[in-house]
């Protein structure tokens, strides 16, 4: 009998891969089958550890890379195929925060985010979307927020770029899905990771108020919906915004 959401002989690259939400859904993927190519942009220690968490050579990878390149974007897909021989999922999952009112807002902060957040996911959809149109198979997964459905005061760089990833998700989701190619987000909302570690007591109390589940989310509670996705039992979900936030947004 096969297995529901079984990744046995697919190989995923993961952008932002060895902390956080992105090192959950490596490993989720690897536990359901998958091989995995483990990007990382300087912390070559966190993801050698989640290569070895992962199961080590032969199961996973660790590349580094910054998505904001459009060249080392390239070599990440490049490296990954060159490893493993394909390459059947993309998780977009690098990301940075440049937090400000926006009045106060330098543009440097807003080109860090919009560059790495936005254009990173373009720059390496781009050539991942290239393999899998040739082999007709492919899953692509961009981690947005749910800051770019219903936005967040002091993030304007943050939400722009993240509702910029649900645009671009669904636009490329309609190019690609007669090549057996599906291409969704998910949208977090409030998790405890590095990310939200410099957020106040009072800030936290503030966005509690928000969520029905009366909990703040893990990166575990995030990336069961990334193997689903990545599934063949997700065939016919493209386009899709799946909000992943204790009922965050239903307010």
């Amino acid at each position: 009998m096969n297995r529901l959401f079984d990744l046995t002989d697919k190989v995923a690259l993961v952008t932002g891969g060895s902390r956080g939400i992105g090192r959950a859904i490596s490993l989720a993927l690897a536990a359901h089958g998958a091989r995995v190519a483990i990007n990382y942009a300087s912390n070559a220690d966190a993801a050698d550890a989640a290569v070895r968490e992962v199961g080590g050579e032969g199961a996973a990878i660790a590349i580094q890379g910054d998505v904001a390149k459009a060249a080392e974007a390239a070599a990440l897909v490049e490296r990954t195929i060159a490893a493993f021989g394909r390459l059947d999922i993309l998780i977009n999952n690098a990301g940075v925060t440049g937090d400000d009112l926006i009045l106060r807002m330098s543009e440097e902060a807003w080109n860090k985010v919009i560059d790495t957040n936005l254009k990173g996911t373009f720059n390496v959809t781009k050539p991942a979307l290239r393999a899998m149109v040739r082999q007709r198979w492919g899953r692509v997964i961009s981690v947005s927020s749910v800051a770019g459905l219903v936005g967040n005061a002091g993030q304007a760089n943050y939400s722009a770029a993240k509702a910029g990833i649900i645009g671009f998700t669904k636009a490329i989701a309609k190019e690609v899905a007669s090549r057996n190619i599906t291409a969704n987000v998910i949208a977090p909302g409030f998790i405890d990771t590095e990310m939200t570690e410099s957020l106040t007591d009072a800030q936290r109390a503030e966005i509690m108020k928000m969520v029905a589940a009366g909990r703040t989310g893990t990166p575990q509670d995030i990336a069961p919906a990334a193997v689903f996705l990545a599934s063949n039992e997700a065939a016919y979900i493209s386009g899709h915004v799946l909000t992943v936030d204790g009922g965050l947004v239903m307010y």
